[in-house]
């Protein structure tokens, strides 16, 4: 997979140490060749000498908008670069809350643009011009979208075969799909948040592990961590649950 990011911070976005993408699973997958990462810095397309990429909103109030003009340019450029079909997602607040099951459908795209806005916005016609997906890691605003577009990044990398150490890791993970048995012959599918887990050593601070985890029968092992997980969604989660 290729992912390209269009930011006024590209040096945000590098993928050596200590920098976010350069360690651990975001690092591991770009060293395996399974994804590679690209930062293009918008100003490089602007046309005017201070290389601004942004102005004054047309009827006042405060903050800075970004332009249409370099965004739009640095989105030609950038596709044009390699023949494979992008996929473009917006990061902005109002767009469409990010979810397990939009970064599993992301994880299998050939590649993504990322457009991480900053100031108090984009001009609204290059975001119609472009028509990306438009996604939001929560209800709350951050400086820009860089650190959003990390988030997304981290989540859909994750998902790569290869990327993380079991790749049976993924599919136990809070909101992955679990299939909750319903009859004897039935089950389906839901979201679910994962059960709680231990490690050594067995007792700590006079609390022991679930006797059921040291038992070594895995089919019991299996019903009651799916019992926790459902257990707990109900209890944190209700939503999650019809």
């Amino acid at each position: 997979m290729r992912i390209d990011v269009l930011t006024t911070f590209p040096e945000m976005f590098a993928t050596e140490p200590p920098a976010a993408l350069g360690v651990s699973i975001p690092a591991r997958a770009v060293k395996a060749g399974l994804v590679s990462i690209h930062a293009t810095d918008v100003r490089d397309y602007t046309e005017n000498k201070h290389r601004k990429t942004d102005d004054r909103p047309f009827g006042g109030g405060p903050g800075m908008v970004m332009m249409c003009q370099p965004l739009w340019d640095a989105v030609a450029a950038v596709e044009k670069a390699e023949a494979t079909p992008t996929t473009r997602i917006l990061l902005t607040p109002q767009g469409a809350p990010l979810t397990q099951v939009i970064v599993e459908k992301l994880a299998a795209k050939p590649r993504l643009l990322l457009i991480a806005g900053h100031y108090e916005g984009i001009d609204e016609r290059v975001i119609e011009a472009l028509a990306p997906m438009e996604i939001s890691i929560g209800d709350y605003v951050l400086s820009g979208g860089e650190l959003a577009a990390m988030v997304l990044i981290d989540a859909v990398v994750r998902l790569m075969p290869g990327a993380l150490g079991d790749e049976e890791s993924a599919g136990q993970d809070s909101f992955s799909a679990a299939a909750v048995p319903i009859s004897k012959k039935e089950s389906v599918e839901r979201r679910l948040l994962d059960c709680p887990h231990f490690t050594k050593p067995r007792e700590w601070m006079g609390q022991t592990v679930p006797e059921v985890l040291l038992s070594g029968d895995h089919g019991k092992i299996a019903a009651w961590r799916l019992e926790q997980r459902l257990s707990r969604t109900k209890a944190r989660r209700p939503d999650l649950l019809p």
